[in-house]
């Protein structure tokens, strides 16, 4: 098959992809046409479909020379190796340029015309030139402009002359057709200008431009992955649910149906507990009401325990149903709990509706922790876009997909359009992404017309005056609950006592007070700020011949984990006397209920979290116990946010002592809640930019959100080097943002530790003669692995207490004797009966 005679037809037939498995070809422009309707579809969400059609037909434009006919021909066999235009392909993959020449065209068609075609054209042709990679920074921070170099590049490199005369004529019609449409520039400059808010200064409105140009690409990108994936596996394409979902009407009638079971089948064991469950059902009936407010930004703030995860998901549904959007997200802060919210859901939702939509998914969970047994070829499939009506994932995922590395998140941000967003817990939020987020959300509401429910018991003041153009806007009328402050008083169900004394409390001491809680209450839960006090307090209290006592802490897997709670729910439910000394990782979203619970001082919002473990179902008889203590001893030297909300929370205290009623006589209320978090976003305001220092990815201190905004240090490198401003509209570092970006301190490394069915994975990893093909068995291996700081990885290698599975794999076990059917991982040997149970 010699090039010359391919070229000469009169409609030659370039190659996007060859199917290994049976020699089929997928065309060029088959390619380009399918990947264009795509990207349309997604695009018109946000009323850019031609934008988006556009970007599908040029992505690939880079195939259509002889240079790629050559590569993908003599890779996959499709010229003979005796053949003349036959070369060695094995090491050019990746890279024959196929992306510049698509980005080459819209900018040399609109560059030069006036300033707002030139703004639309560097974004249009940026997302083209990333398509593989990932967006690329415009501007480097070290001032060098990659934007410009790219376009610029020369055509001896790019063919972008040869693959405009070599595409298929079909293709060349659309996109002129595309290209000379008078309103294609003034429709995409009328969706910047909307971008503009009130109070937007020029970062703030930057950084919306960028989340623009990501969320274009997003489209790009699934529409490229889609069609590519579903030309190379046929066999899924029917099942994907391709936007097709079950009528939100079926769902609706399913959770009615379900909360009216649940009313009437609740045992009812005391007055007080049918009062909480009467004022249960007026929060969801609330938010059923509220749910035909408009499209918008909106609070849930209900107390610990107030039935806030399907109260929020009846608001959800009904507003789906009525402005007729796309889906719902759930977004959870742990992976520890989104399995119980997801399972919650899923049995409500699940039944008879799969034979209605002929097993098509209702609820999708996304999140890291997965078995293979749950996660189906299905569902991961589903979860690669989000592709469902109900999806539970977690705030890691979600920031991911706005600011994370490379295109395999990022492809999901298209979803987020027309969508209900539900943030379970938002006062988990990462205190330095908080700009980051705020400025995320004001363009899903406007650009990308979603609802965004803000749900807590603890609201942090994402709107506060301290943020300046970077607060959320929310007042009264966006509050779902009328009179939060009643609610608050009317679902009080602890007395919570203030017990810190100067000096602090000795171990044995806060032991002694454990045991006098039992006494009083039968079941107490202790919730310390590090793993070492956890451990050291379990040590104290672990012989109490009166009680089972369980440590929880994220020194266990969880596997281990989920059989702990298991157990200690068992013994809340028989009434046999149960400890828990456990860290912060029982606090948010964890239904579990104490008599008594001690709270090592921390955040205020903490300590809330921490008594909506106490007395959660009010059906005690007295009103559950709550107690703060200050430990002598507890070092937070490197837990920056738990030093300085404890600091914070002393101070609160200390007021309240004084003067209690600016507290409206209650330390976890909203008065209180709202003063701490004041005093804490003052303190902690030089963080919420994403600070990073010089030792990260751009080489000096500086902070995302100018990177991702007008990036003011990276251009002025640029005019220290050219003396001149840069040309180019965007001037964003997008790849170096998003090299550095981490939801949550990664600096760990994964630990497969000798728990249950961690032995077995363990034996097998070591033996398998092909790590690459057991991602189940790696996948799997996540419920029994522990994460673990670096400084404390390399040491524990040096001791011989770590060994990779297999030489160079990096993958790495924990030695059975330095885990404890107790407490975990231990960096000393564990008393022989306690490994022998595990």
């Amino acid at each position: 098959m010699e090039y010359n005679k391919y070229k000469d037809e009169s409609n030659p037939k370039f190659i996007a992809h060859h199917r290994e498995k049976d020699g089929e070809k997928q065309f060029l422009e088959e390619h380009l046409e399918e990947a264009s309707v795509l990207a349309g579809k997604f695009a018109k969400k946000i009323g850019l479909e031609k934008h988006g059609e556009l970007i599908g037909l040029l992505h690939d434009l880079g195939k259509a020379t002889f240079e790629f006919y050559q590569y993908i021909g003599s890779a996959t066999g499709l010229i003979d190796p005796d053949e003349d235009d036959y070369i060695d392909a094995s090491g050019k993959k990746g890279k024959i340029d196929h992306s510049s020449a698509g980005a080459q065209v819209i900018y040399n068609y609109f560059s030069g015309i006036n300033k707002e075609s030139a703004f639309a054209s560097q974004i249009l042709s940026l997302i083209i030139a990333s398509h593989h990679s990932g967006l690329i920074d415009c501007l480097s921070p070290d001032g060098i402009d990659n934007y410009s170099r790219r376009m610029k590049k020369s055509d001896e490199k790019t063919r972008t002359k040869e693959a405009l005369t070599n595409v298929n004529d079909i293709i060349k019609r659309k996109m002129e057709k595309i290209l000379s449409d008078g309103n294609f520039i003034s429709d995409f400059n009328l969706k910047l200008k909307s971008l503009q808010e009130f109070n937007d200064s020029d970062d703030t409105f930057m950084f919306k431009a960028g989340l623009l140009t990501k969320f274009l690409f997003s489209c790009l990108v699934d529409a490229d992955r889609l069609n590519t994936a579903d030309f190379e596996f046929p066999e899924r394409l029917k099942l994907r649910n391709q936007g097709d979902y079950v009528p939100w009407q079926i769902l609706i009638d399913k959770l009615e149906k379900h909360l009216s079971d649940l009313e009437n089948k609740t045992e009812i064991k005391n007055e007080e507990q049918k009062r909480v469950n009467k004022l249960r059902k007026e929060i969801s009936d609330h938010c059923l009401k509220f749910s035909e407010q408009p499209k918008g930004l909106y609070q849930l703030t209900v107390p610990t325990g107030g039935g806030k995860t399907l109260s929020s998901l009846r608001f959800a549904l009904n507003h789906v149903n009525h402005h007729e959007m796309d889906r719902i997200i759930y977004v959870i802060p742990y992976t520890s709990i989104i399995d119980q919210n997801a399972e919650t859901v899923r049995k409500i939702m699940v039944g008879e509706i799969e034979q209605v939509t002929d097993m098509r998914e209702v609820v999708l969970e996304h999140h890291s922790n997965l078995t293979p047994e749950e996660e189906t070829t299905r569902q991961k499939l589903l979860a690669e876009n989000w592709d469902a009506p109900i999806v539970f994932t977690t705030m890691v995922q979600l920031l991911e997909t706005l600011f994370g590395y490379g295109t395999r998140s990022g492809r999901r941000m298209h979803q987020l359009a027309n969508t209900v967003i539900i943030f379970d817990e938002i006062q988990t939020l990462p205190v330095q992404c908080v700009y980051l987020f705020n400025i995320a959300v004001r363009f899903l509401l406007k650009t990308c017309g979603s609802t965004v429910i803000l749900c807590t018991a603890t609201q942090p003041l994402l709107n506060s005056e301290i943020l300046g153009n970077k607060a959320l806007s929310i007042g009264p009328q966006q509050q779902m609950i009328s009179d939060v402050r009643k609610l608050f008083e009317d679902l009080r169900r602890v007395e919570v006592f203030d017990r810190c004394k100067v000096g602090g409390w000795t171990i044995e001491e806060i032991a002694d007070l454990v045991e006098t809680e039992l006494k009083e209450t039968g079941s107490v839960l202790a919730i310390v700020n590090t793993k070492n006090s956890a451990s050291a307090l379990f040590q104290q209290v672990r012989n109490n011949p009166k009680a089972k006592v369980y440590h929880l802490s994220t020194n266990m897997c969880p596997a281990h984990r989920l059989q702990y709670l298991q157990e200690i729910k068992d013994c809340l439910a028989n009434e046999q006397p149960v400890i828990c000394i456990s860290t912060q990782l029982i606090e948010a979203g964890v239904d579990i209920d104490f008599g008594s619970v001690i709270r090592y001082l921390a955040g205020l919002d903490s300590i809330a979290q921490a008594a909506g473990r106490c007395n959660r179902n009010g059906a005690r008889p007295q009103r559950g116990r709550v107690f703060i203590v200050n430990p002598l001893v507890e070092k937070l030297n490197k837990l920056t946010d738990i030093k300085i909300g404890r600091k914070k929370a002393e101070r609160i205290l200390e007021e309240f002592k004084t003067d209690s009623a600016q507290f409206e006589e209650d330390i976890l209320g909203l008065k209180a809640m709202e003063r701490y978090y004041q005093y804490y976003f003052y303190e902690r305001k030089e963080d919420m930019s994403y600070v990073v220092g010089p030792k990260s990815e751009a080489g000096r201190l500086d902070n995302l959100f100018g990177l991702l905004a007008t990036n003011p240090n990276s251009v002025q490198e640029y005019q220290r080097v050219n003396s001149v401003s840069p040309e180019t509209f965007l001037r964003q570092s997008f790849m170096t943002a998003a090299k550095i970006f981490q939801a949550i301190d990664s600096r760990t490394q994964g630990v497969i530790v000798p728990y249950g069915e961690g032995n077995r994975i363990i034996s097998e990893l070591c033996e398998v003669k092909d790590l690459h093909t057991q991602y189940h068995l790696l996948k799997e291996a996540q419920r029994y692995s522990v994460n673990v700081y670096c400084n404390q990885f390399d040491e524990l290698i040096k001791q011989k207490i770590m060994h990779e599975v297999q030489e160079g794999a990096g993958i790495f076990y924990l030695d059975k004797q330095y885990y404890s059917k107790e407490y975990g991982m231990s960096e000393s040997k564990v008393n022989e009966m306690e490994t022998l149970t595990c």
